[in-house]
C-alpha cells in the first residue's frame, strides 16, 4: 500500500486541459493509467473512458456502492523541504503533493476493497472506485461525464475531507473582479496559483518599482490559517507612498478580513458558521488587473446573496464582476442509513464519538446523490492539504484502510445496519 502511494504521488498530476492530447493533461492521465493498472493487479475490473474518468470495481449485483475521489493535485507551490513530486518517507510519514489530498485516502480505500475481495465471500453489490481528474479546478467535467455515461451509485462516500463525516458543505463561489489597468495605479501584478489557495508570493510593479509580498499558503476554505501575500504587498506599496485605486480597494475591503466583514457579505448561520473570503489569484493581462475571490458561504444563503452584497460594496471602485465558478451547498440530515454505516466504522476503530460536521471545503459529495464526505483527517489533526510539506502518516494510512474496510462492509449488509433501498433514488 505504501509503495503504491509513493509511486502515484511521484506523478505530477496537475490538471492542464488538453496538454499532451489528454482531456486534463498528461499528468492526470498518467496517474489514472497507473491506478487502473494497479487495480487490475489487485484483481479488480476496470474501465478507462478515454482519460475523462476511470473506475475500478469488485463484486456483483445491480446496486453500486461508490467511492469518489480524485487523482489531480494543486501545484506544488514553494517552501518544500523535500521534492513535492518525489514521495519521501521519513519519521513514519510520506511527504509529497497529494499524500493527504487525495491520493493517500484513495490508495487506502483501494486496499480496503482488496481486503474485502481477499475474504473470498460472495458480494451481492458492487463496490466501484471512481477516479476523478479535475476536482481541484472546480469544474468537475469528469464527474459530469461519468454521470452522463455510467450507472450511478446508490450510496457511498468520498474520502476527501475529514472525520467523523460531513452532513453539509458550504456553497463555493469564485468571483472575478476586473479593474482597468490604467486606472488601478499598477503596472503589473501577479499572485497565486489557484483561487482556492492562499497565495504565498505576490509581485506588484508600481511606478517603475517592483514590490514583493510574502505570506503563508493555506487552503482557500480556511484563509485564516495562512497569510495572504497580496495583503503584504499592498501594505508595502502604501508604506512606500505608491498607493493607487487597486491598493486602496484591497486594503479597505480585504486586508485583515476573512469573513466578509469589510466587503459587504458578513454572512453566518447556526448550521455552518461564518462565510470565508480568500483573495486567491491576482493577475494583470492586457488592459485589466483581475482579482479572483474564493468564497465559501453558509448553507442558508445563496450565491445570489453573496454576489449582490459584493456588487454593492465594490461599485464605487468602477470594477466589473463575474462569477467564474458556482457550486451550490450541500445539506442533509445527520441521521440516515449511509451516515450510520460510516459513523459506525469510524467509531469502532477510533472510539471517537464526535458528531458529524459541516465544512467550507467542496468535495465530490456535491456531484452525486447520497454520497457523504468521510475522512481522511481526524478531528484536531493538523491540516496539511494545499500547503508545502504535505504528508500522511503511515499509521494513519493503516487506520484509514481499516476504517474504510469496515465502512464498506457495513454498506454491503442487507438488513443489519443499512437498507440500500432507503438511500436509492
Amino acid at each position: 500500500m505504501i509503495n503504491t502511494l509513493k509511486e502515484v504521488v511521484s506523478i505530477e498530476s496537475v490538471t492542464d486541459r488538453g496538454e499532451g492530447g489528454y482531456p486534463y493533461g498528461s499528468g492526470p492521465a498518467k496517474a489514472l493509467d497507473y491506478m487502473l493498472k494497479k487495480a487490475e493487479e489487485l484483481g479488480f475490473r476496470t474501465k478507462n473512458a478515454d482519460h475523462e474518468y476511470g473506475y475500478a470495481e469488485i463484486g456483483q449485483g445491480d446496486d453500486i456502492i461508490g467511492i469518489l475521489g480524485h487523482l489531480d493535485v494543486v501545484p506544488a507551490g514553494s517552501g518544500w523541504d523535500t521534492p513535492a513530486f518525489e514521495a519521501t518517507e521519513k519519521d513514519g510519514r510520506v511527504y509529497g503533493r497529494g499524500t493527504i489530498d487525495d491520493k493517500g485516502p484513495m490508495v487506502a480505500a483501494m486496499y480496503a476493497m482488496k481486503d474485502i475481495l481477499d475474504q473470498g465471500k460472495p458480494l451481492n453489490k458492487r463496490i466501484r472506485m471512481i477516479f476523478g481528474q479535475t476536482e481541484e479546478k472546480g469544474d468537475w467535467d469528469d464527474i459530469e461525464a461519468y454521470k452522463a455515461n455510467e450507472e450511478l451509485p446508490v450510496c457511498g462516500f468520498t474520502p476527501d475531507a475529514m472525520f467523523p463525516a460531513l452532513y453539509g458543505e458550504k456553497g463555493i463561489l469564485f468571483v472575478e473582479i476586473a479593474m482597468p489597468l490604467k486606472d488601478s495605479g499598477l503596472e503589473e501584478a501577479s499572485a497565486g496559483s489557484a483561487p482556492n489557495v492562499v497565495p504565498a508570493l505576490c509581485t506588484l510593479k508600481v511606478g517603475g518599482d517592483t514590490i514583493e509580498g510574502t505570506g503563508k499558503s493555506a487552503h482557500g476554505s480556511t484563509p485564516w490559517k495562512g497569510e495572504n501575500a497580496i495583503a503584504d504587498a499592498v501594505e508595502k506599496a502604501e508604506r512606500a507612498g505608491k498607493a493607487g485605486k487597486f491598493t486602496e480597494m484591497y486594503s479597505k475591503l480585504f486586508s485583515g478580513s476573512h469573513h466578509g466583514e469589510k466587503c459587504g457579505v458578513p454572512f453566518e448561520d447556526e448550521a455552518s458558521g461564518k462565510i470565508s473570503v480568500n483573495p486567491g489569484l491576482l493577475e494583470s493581462e492586457g488592459e485589466q488587473v483581475r482579482l479572483t475571490l474564493d468564497i465559501r458561504y453558509p448553507v442558508t444563503y445563496t450565491s445570489e446573496d453573496v454576489f449582490e452584497g459584493l456588487r454593492k460594496t465594490l461599485e464605487p471602485y468602477g470594477v466589473e464582476m463575474k462569477v467564474v465558478h458556482d457550486l451550490h451547498h450541500v445539506y442533509m440530515p445527520k441521521e440516515g442509513p449511509v451516515m450510520d454505516a460510516l459513523l459506525g466504522a469510524y467509531r469502532d476503530v477510533t472510539g471517537d464519538m464526535s458528531e458529524p460536521i459541516v465544512i467550507g471545503g467542496g468535495t465530490y459529495a456535491r456531484g452525486m446523490d447520497n454520497i457523504v464526505a468521510f475522512g481522511p483527517v481526524y478531528p484536531g489533526q493538523e491540516s496539511v492539504e494545499h500547503i508545502a510539506n504535505e504528508y500522511v502518516g503511515i499509521d494513519h494510512m493503516n487506520e484509514l484502510r481499516e476504517i474504510y474496510r469496515r465502512a464498506l462492509e457495513n454498506l454491503l449488509k442487507d438488513q443489519d445496519s443499512i437498507s440500500l433501498q432507503i438511500c436509492s433514488r
